[in-house]
């Protein structure tokens, strides 16, 4: 059975505050049958009643809070979830994937929380923005700004999953894998099976500038989703033009947009 469409509730993070109940409520509605929760800690019990209540499932969560001293208490809420996957979003300085001694600091990182996480039963994950896109790297370990003469050198995220542990999975970011200069198909076919999520986005391609619905900007959609066909498909928006309607409908042309290319 395939697995259902999510959306990372980041995108609705203020909605949320306002009418929990009610945003998800709405993003079932729309057609979502998941969600990716970002905010672990904050009452993971509440949240898993009503996910439950409205059929839908948890595919993931965000846990900045793993990178802490104490990633026990973390683990025991993302199991409360009802996932299994606990993705790393944040938190590790952009200047570690610029060099190979900052790469190797940051796998260490992760295979120890792979350690602790297989424990309870959970595998650990890392979320790329662009600053793991940008460096390239030469065989003699020297990082540059991925400029046309380092147009076939490894992304600094190539680098880190030949480091990590086969435990450790990436959730990538194809907008920000773009954004950070990876033609993504060709990134997600070299990466494999390392990549177990992908976060759907689109827009102009740009850091600074809202996004749009999926496939209603610069984004291969197809060509990603038929280099990663196994992995799970999560619709995010890190921000959007307009009010909280727009955003929704936004969410909505998305899901119709992704929905179209399966029964095509």
């Amino acid at each position: 059975m395939p697995r259902p469409l999510s959306v990372q509730l980041y995108s609705v993070r203020d909605q949320l505050v306002a009418d929990r109940e009610g945003t998800l409520r709405r993003l079932a509605g729309l057609g979502y049958g998941a969600v990716e929760a970002y905010d672990v800690l904050g009452d993971p019990k509440g949240l898993r009643r009503i996910v439950d209540d409205l059929g839908l499932t948890v595919s993931g969560t965000h846990a900045v809070q793993l990178l802490g001293p104490d990633p026990d208490p973390v683990l025991d809420a993302v199991a409360v979830l009802g996932t299994d996957l606990a993705i790393v979003p944040a938190g590790i300085p952009p200047e570690e994937f610029a060099s190979r001694d900052g790469l190797a600091r940051t796998a260490d990182r992760l295979n120890s929380l792979a350690e602790v996480a297989r424990r309870h039963g959970i595998r650990i994950g890392y979320h790329n923005h662009w600053w793991e896109i940008e460096p390239r790297f030469d065989d003699a370990g020297d990082a540059g700004n991925g400029g046309d003469g380092q147009a076939l050198l490894p992304h600094a995220v190539d680098v880190l999953a030949e480091l990590l542990d086969p435990a450790v999975f990436l959730e990538i970011d194809t907008y920000w894998a773009a954004v950070g200069g990876a033609e993504v198909p060709e990134l997600l076919r070299r990466l494999g099976d390392r990549v177990r999520a992908l976060h759907l986005k689109d827009g102009p391609g740009t850091k600074e500038d809202p996004n749009v619905a999926v496939g209603g900007g610069t984004m291969p959609v197809p060509e990603i989703l038929a280099a990663a066909p196994d992995a799970w498909r999560i619709v995010e928006f890190d921000s959007c033009a307009g009010d909280a309607d727009t955003l929704f409908d936004e969410l909505a042309a998305s899901r119709r947009y992704l929905s179209s290319l399966e029964a095509a």
